[in-house]
């Protein structure tokens, strides 16, 4: 008989640095899991994006298993990195806290590419450039 799914949890944790604490303890909790087995797994997976937040999907089975994918880190992350920033800016279209170039842009849509709604690579460095923008980012060339 095939294990039957009993849910599943969303939530994001830097890289390498889970901990049986929130978010990964209020959210696995509930399903009586090992947290410890989880964090421990999740760490030895993670170990080269250290500090980067990285989404996480957990799907528990009914036996207490539970198996786990992890998703690209957000848009938004990876352009304060390349850009060298603490934080985007509070009002976009006025302040510019600083600058991507397309080369940039294409590095970051390679490395969402599996996890984005886009067709090609254009459309995702297209995608990544409203975020960009969003965050008070000027896109040169």
């Amino acid at each position: 008989m095939a294990k039957q799914l009993v849910g599943q949890a969303k939530f994001q944790i830097p890289g390498g640095q889970a901990t049986p604490a929130p978010p990964v303890g209020t959210a696995l909790g509930r399903y009586g899991i090992n947290l410890g087995q989880f964090v421990q797994a999740f760490n030895d997976k993670t170990r080269e994006a250290q500090g980067m937040m990285i989404p996480v999907i957990v799907s528990v089975y009914s036996d207490r298993s539970f198996d786990f994918i992890m998703k690209s880190p957000p848009a938004a992350v990876l352009l304060k990195k390349t850009a060298g920033l603490a934080k985007g800016s509070g009002v976009p279209n006025k302040t510019k806290v600083g600058k991507v170039n397309r080369a940039q842009l294409e590095e970051i849509a390679n490395t969402k590419m599996a996890d984005l709604n886009a067709r090609d690579l254009d459309h995702a460095v297209r995608m990544i450039e409203g975020t960009a923008r969003s965050m008070g980012l000027v896109v040169e060339g």
